[in-house]
């Protein structure tokens, strides 16, 4: 399992991902699951993964492959006019290595399943969110909607929704995420530190800061702490019922 979360926002796109992957419990590894292609000034796509390893890694693997020479691999991430066909690309290959993989039916299938959020800017365009299923076909972040998360979603999910606001700015946006994170990690050991992070600027085209947060890092242990710290107070503070 894992966790990684796409947040939109008016200023840009913030992107999270856990790194553990577990094939049972002496078996535990370290694995980047966010990627990224870039042509600066041009384009920036950055996309996370969650489900089987062996399936998104194939995914990962096909799309930087035929982005290399795009001219001999037609379409390619990094020639596609539009995030929407970006998503659309995504789905098709991640499809196409499910099926691949799958030894017959649709239960041999759910043994490869894969699941990604991508983000990013095309110019021209304005950025844009996805969520793609292992069927191929993706939803897109919208105002009702501005976060994807994917993998072990539900016990982060709540102070996404509470906390949320689209005009924060990016360094609010990191700490909601970390707490989001933190909440995830204490409570499921199929997610777990370093965490990847990666925050892209609306209409700058580039990567903007990219950073590994690990279990010693000075800021994630406040976070970890003050959270903690704040929901005991934050509780003492409601009254206690009449009984």
């Amino acid at each position: 399992m894992t966790y990684c979360v796409g947040l939109q926002l008016d200023k840009g796109i913030v992107f999270m991902s856990d790194t553990r992957t577990n094939a049972g419990v002496d078996n535990v590894s370290v694995f980047k699951k966010m990627f990224t292609w870039e042509v600066p000034g041009e384009r920036l796509i950055t996309l996370m993964t969650a489900g089987n390893l062996a399936t998104t890694q194939s995914v990962v693997s096909l799309l930087d492959e035929r982005a290399k020479a795009p001219s001999e691999r037609s379409p390619s991430l990094v020639e596609v006019p539009s995030m929407f066909q970006v998503a659309t690309l995504i789905g098709k290959t991640l499809r196409e290595v499910i099926s691949s993989s799958a030894e017959t039916g649709q239960a041999a299938e759910t043994k490869f399943s894969g699941t990604v959020v991508v983000g990013g800017q095309i110019k021209g365009g304005e950025p844009r969110l996805f969520l793609i299923y292992p069927e191929g076909n993706f939803v897109e972040a919208s105002r009702d909607t501005p976060f994807f998360q994917a993998g072990e979603t539900k016990y982060g999910r709540p102070i996404l929704v509470r906390a949320y606001d689209a005009q924060m700015s990016f360094s609010e946006a990191v700490k909601l995420l970390l707490v989001s994170f933190d909440s995830t990690i204490k409570a499921n050991l199929s997610v777990g530190l370093p965490i990847d992070l990666q925050i892209y600027e609306a209409n700058s085209f580039k990567r903007g800061m990219e950073r590994r947060i690990t279990a010693d890092d000075p800021y994630f242990q406040l976070v970890s702490n003050g959270w903690g710290e704040a929901l005991k107070s934050a509780f003492s503070s409601i009254p206690d019922p009449e009984l």
